[in-house]
This record gives structure tokens, sequence and C-alpha cells, in this order.
């Protein structure tokens, strides 16, 4: 979608089923079988068959192949089948690429998933181990030598400008973590249920990298989720209230790159997700103060804010304030940080849940959620709302 083309997807397409296995860390199953899990739990939820499945998206980082996942679920033949680079950034970008789908007539009913082991099998914490040479990691050639090896680090850098610019300290972050554990600790199905955080409790957990600490830190997770998409028209014959979508989009900056995006003129900020944020406020006519609740991408505390502030719900560097006042309901899943990480799939799964009144951590009258993907790479964002 271009800036400078009004959007025509909004209000076409609909989430109408979700579906995850446990949140765990040692699934004692295999990939294939997690995403199999998920989409049988998806479809159930919508009140459709495998046999009504005609696409498939997911992440190119997925181990399970759509064919595979298809014959092991009992899919039959498929129309549309796509996959979305850049990790944690394809999350909203696939509910995007399953609505076009839909809203083109391309397919008539598109499951999203993503399913791994990323506790028990491969950690993404751990960083740069054992990788094949590509032209994107080239970027990491000149980051590596000087120790910026992992995520956190690579995170660390632009943490600790944004401090710095805006005469904070690492309290800051703190907020955005108590506001998830505080919401994780009501979620039954979240891996620190019952476990709320204080802000001492947070200045108090080890360094990780300067300036985060541990609780800045998301978790890792084995597990699944799946999302299932269809017309709007079609999932108003469905047993639950659809989430229609109401707009979607991808973005990505000037001379981005995947997490080391350190010779931008301004590390304070987050340039990919403004262009999403353009892009969804343009195409749907709404602004911040017409969004309910948010589900926003918290890999790592400090990008909570600067998303905030990229969306334009506070002012730069006013987001660790706009937090502390819960001046939007941010993460009623626990989120990353205290629910699962599942590359931010079950965070569109939460936003489905406020539409339809069924989270745990409800809110009254929740009409409109912005949830958002992977950010420190190009990056997607949706808004979901009620059915008119």
């Amino acid at each position: 979608m271009s800036l400078r083309r009004a959007a025509s997807l909004g209000g076409r397409a609909a989430v109408v089923g979700i579906g995850a296995t446990e949140f765990s860390k040692d699934s004692g199953r295999s990939e294939l079988k997690l995403a199999v899990e998920a989409v049988r739990a998806a479809l159930d939820d919508a009140g459709l068959t495998p046999a009504d499945v005609d696409g498939l998206v997911t992440f190119t980082m997925d181990t399970s192949p759509e064919i595979t996942v298809a014959q092991a679920a009992g899919i039959g033949e498929l129309s549309f089948f796509s996959r979305i680079h850049y990790g944690g950034g394809a999350a909203c970008a696939t509910v995007q690429q399953a609505a076009m789908a839909v809203a083109s007539g391309v397919a008539d009913v598109v499951v999203c998933y993503r399913a791994f082991n990323e506790r028990s099998g491969r950690r993404f914490g751990s960083g740069v181990q054992q990788r094949e040479p590509t032209a994107e990691g080239t970027a990491l050639g000149w980051n590596l030598p000087f120790g910026l090896l992992t995520p956190a680090s690579w995170v660390a850098m632009a943490a600790q400008r944004y401090l710095h610019t805006y005469n904070l300290t690492p309290e800051a972050f703190g907020h955005v973590a108590v506001t998830d554990r505080r919401h994780a600790a009501r979620n039954p199905a979240a891996y620190f249920y019952g476990k709320p955080i204080t802000l001492a409790d947070h200045a108090a957990s080890r360094w990780i990298v300067e300036p985060l600490r541990l609780l800045d830190c998301c978790q890792e997770t084995d597990g699944g989720q799946a999302i299932v998409v269809t017309s709007a028209e079609r999932a108003r014959d469905l047993p639950r209230p659809p989430a229609v979508i109401v707009a979607a989009a991808q973005g990505a900056g000037r001379a981005q790159e995947q997490m080391t995006s350190f010779y931008r003129d301004d590390l304070t900020g987050l340039p990919e997700t403004g262009v999403v944020a353009r892009q969804l406020w343009r195409s749907s006519g709404l602004s911040p103060a017409d969004i309910d609740v948010g589900i926003l991408y918290d890999h790592f505390t400090p990008f909570v804010l600067m998303q905030l502030e990229e969306f334009g719900f506070c002012a730069r560097g006013e987001a660790a304030d706009f937090v502390a006042a819960d001046a939007l309901p941010l993460n009623t899943h626990g989120g990353q940080l205290g629910e699962a990480y599942l590359h931010g799939m079950n965070g569109i799964a939460e936003a489905v849940r406020q539409i339809r009144g069924s989270s745990v951590n409800q809110l009254s009258g929740a009409a409109r959620t912005l949830v958002t993907a992977g950010t420190g790479v190009p990056t997607s964002a949706l808004i979901l709302g009620a059915d008119d």
C-alpha cells in the first residue's frame, strides 16, 4: 500500500478463529506437531474444518512448510500460500497477506501460523551461531567484532542513546515490565501466571547488557499459535464475533538493517514503525485517541516506549510516564515478557479476544485494538475492530 493512495483493504476481511498450544519451556514434540495443533485449535474456534481452508501463511523462519502443515492437518488443495521475512516483524504481515488474499478472491479461508521450540530447540536469544553467509548478514559483520553478538546487545545501543537523549534512567523501562507482568499474573495461559513484579524487582534483576536488565528481555518459549482469516461477510455466519481487519500495514525505514541500524541520524526512534503508523492512521481515518487497547511487540522494553512515541500516543521521551500512568491499556495478555514469546502471534490472538470480550483482562467496551509486530527490523501492524 502506498502512502500516497488510500487503502481499499479495510473492513473486507476478519479474524474468525484463534488457537494455540500450551506455552512451555520444553514442549516434548516437534515444531510440526505444534503447528498442526495450533491450526486445528484455531479452526475449531472458528467453527470451520480443514476442508474449508485454501490458504496458509507463515514466517520464513518457520520450519514447518505450508504443504506439510496442510497434509498433517487434513487440509486439501491450496490456492494461496505465502511467507513473510524478518522474524517477529512478520507477525501482523501474515494477517495482512491473508486479508489481501481473501479480499482479492484468491482464497476463501486462510490460516496464519507460527510454531517453534524456541526454548528447548533453537534459542534466538543466543544470537549469531553457525549462520551461513548472506548479503543481509554483512551488516552484522560490522558489529560482531566489537561484542555485539546478541539481540539484547543490539537493542542496548539504541536504549542507551534513548536514555541519554531524554535524561532518563533505566527505571523508565521498568514500567513496561511491571505492566506486562501485572497482566500476566492474571492470565492462566501465561508462563508468569501469579507472578507480578514491582519496579524494585526490575531494578534488582541482573544486567544482561547495560542498560537492559533481565526483566527488560522477553522470555524464550516453546509453542504454536494460529489465526484464521476469512471475508467479513462470511465471518458474520460463524460462531464467534469477528475481529474486523480495519487496517494493516508493513514498513521498512531508510537505512534499515536487521536490529543494527546504528548509522541512522537518530537512534532514539523506530523509523520502520513510523512508516507503519502513518499508513494505519491514513488508511483507517483513526488516530491514537480512537484506540482502546494496545498490544505492542515487547521483545525488549525500550522498543515499547519508542513504539508509543512513533504512533503518536505521546511526545518523544514521554512514553515511560505514559505507561506508568496507564494511559493506554497495554499488553493485556502479559505480552512476550509475561505470557509467551511467540514472535508476536499471541499478541494478535489477545487483540482478537479484546474485540470478542473474552480476555482474562477484558477492557469494557473495547472496540478497536492496535497490535504491532517486531521492531528494529522491517515490521508490520494491524488495527482490529468490532463488526459494526
